[in-house]
């Protein structure tokens, strides 16, 4: 019994320092790089309004209405302000909670699959592939999704534990915990809609394949589907009802039409082609972009398929099914973007690691964190890509900040600017703009043209405005001579083109 204790509790210890350690890692280099135009700064200030309002049912971007996405990601983030203060490191930070839970996550189910060992690679890869190693750094909702969505897939392989595994690896109080994996699933399947929307469901679709295939399918009953999706639709409910009434249903046509049919059937915000000869081109997208996003161990995926296709157990096409999925379903969508895919790459990572050539030593990590002298290929390629990443993350990000054409402007006028002060931006309207102005003052970007921003500037009031610096030199060549002007240059991100910009303050 002792030993037993003390086995528990090196376990429990493990899986605290791999979070906090995976939280650390992530964490590296965020406070230093801005955050990136478009989707980082929307929802950086999205969160920052919600706690001006008050109104944590409708998020808001520069006090219009932001409907593209459901409100977990900026609670999280909100709460994460409450903590750290209203920066880019706190916008940043609950990607790095989210991707460090699922770390955690993924070594608990590989244990009980497959064995220990396996399950500790598969938290290794996950980590430290490529896709997770930049969007576990970014203000977006992405990561929260993937934690969802592979801890439905959890439970649901749970629920299915009896027909899927091998007899050594069933536990005698499966059916004691059923109660336990049921909540969880559901629990998810809600949680991840509060993520990023209906893909959060895709586990339903795992679920239902492998029903079809699995040698037990009265398994099935365990969902208790109308049940839980019931369960489900109320947890949504609690904050979609107020939402609906309070937006008079535009969150359902725009956060449901536009941006789950309208990515579907059209490619949005130039991520696609319309044309249907595009569109075909397209399909094996995520198929080939899956190499660079799942880097490095992308390498050992063509061996890995080539296993699979002679040899294959029942949790081999859980998996697989569950990756499958995704993949289809994206390539479907005309929309397409490389990270999409990303609630797929724990399936991916333990798919990776159950097949991985000499399975039985792991020594980069092997029970107990105590490293072996035993070198392997896997060790290896994981030391140095940790190492590789860390050293990106903390050298990269400052050099190139001075890039970053709202982040350096408003570090060289910040100096001059007053809460009170009116702001307005001519042929630059990137969002952030808004984010870090709005750190400095209360008022909110008006997006202007060139024949009204002499009638703004001279209107009673401290104003500054934001313009290309062409533009500024032709319309104010004879401002007043206590105005001031900021100039930079930087490379717009989204429209991929250098800018030079100038800000033109009228003090009080």
């Amino acid at each position: 019994m002792p030993d037993a204790i003390l086995s528990s509790d090196l376990k429990s210890i493990n899986y605290a320092l791999l979070f906090f350690g995976c939280v650390l890692f992530h964490i590296a280099g965020t406070w230093s790089l801005p955050l990136i135009d478009r989707d980082e700064p929307r929802f950086a200030e999205a969160s920052r309004e919600m706690i001006q309002s008050g109104d944590y049912v409708v998020p808001y971007f520069n006090d219009q209405l932001r409907l593209d996405k459901p409100p977990l990601t900026y609670w999280v983030q909100t709460v994460s302000y409450r903590i750290f203060g209203q920066n880019d490191f706190a916008a940043r930070f609950p990607s790095a909670v989210a991707a460090a839970l699922l770390a955690v996550t993924i070594p608990v189910l590989g244990l009980r699959i497959s064995g220990e060992r396996v399950g500790w690679r598969a938290a290794i890869i996950f980590t430290l592939c490529l896709q997770t190693f930049i969007h576990a750094k970014a203000a977006v909702a992405d990561m929260w999704l993937a934690l969802f969505v592979s801890t439905a897939h959890w439970s649901g392989l749970e629920l299915l534990r009896d027909g899927l595994t091998n007899p050594e690896h069933r536990r005698a109080n499966t059916e004691y915990r059923i109660s336990i994996w049921w909540f969880t699933f559901y629990i998810s399947l809600a949680l991840g809609f509060l993520a990023k929307g209906p893909i959060a469901w895709v586990p339903l679709l795992t679920i239902a394949s492998t029903i079809f295939y699995a040698p037990n399918v009265q398994l099935g009953r365990r969902f208790k589907f109308i049940r839980g999706l019931a369960l489900m639709l109320a947890i949504i409910a609690t904050w979609g009802i107020p939402a609906l009434i309070q937006t008079h249903g535009e969150f359902l046509r725009i956060g449901i039409g536009r941006h789950v049919i309208g990515r579907s059937l059209g490619a949005m915000e130039g991520h696609g082609w319309n044309s249907l000869g595009g569109y075909l081109l397209l399909l094996p997208f995520y198929f080939v972009t899956v190499f660079v996003s799942f880097f490095p161990w992308s390498i050992k995926l063509p061996a890995l398929l080539k296993r699979l296709w002679h040899q294959r157990d029942n949790i081999d096409r859980y998996l697989l099914s569950g990756i499958a999925i995704i993949f289809v379903i994206f390539s479907l969508i005309k929309t397409k973007l490389p990270h999409y895919t990303l609630p797929a790459f724990g399936l991916l990572a333990l798919l990776l690691a159950r097949h991985w050539p000499g399975g039985a030593a792991l020594s980069c990590v092997p029970k107990g964190f105590r490293i072996t002298n035993r070198r392997s290929l896997f060790g290896t390629i994981a030391v140095t890509t940790a190492c590789v990443w860390f050293a990106i993350a903390l050298v990269v990000p400052p050099m190139v900040a001075r890039f970053f054409p709202a982040y350096q402007l408003l570090q060289v006028s910040r100096a001059s600017l007053t809460p009170n002060m009116q702001f307005a931006s001519v042929e630059f309207e990137e969002p952030s703009l808004v984010w870090y102005f709005r750190s400095r003052v209360k008022g909110f970007l008006t997006p202007l043209n060139k024949r009204r921003v002499t009638e703004f500037m001279n209107a009673p009031g401290p104003r500054f405005v934001v313009l290309p610096m062409p533009v500024a030199g032709s319309v104010f060549a004879n401002a007043p001579q206590d105005w001031r002007f900021f100039t930079t240059s930087g490379f717009n991100i989204v429209k991929g083109k250098r800018v030079d910009l100038t800000l033109v303050l009228k003090p009080e």
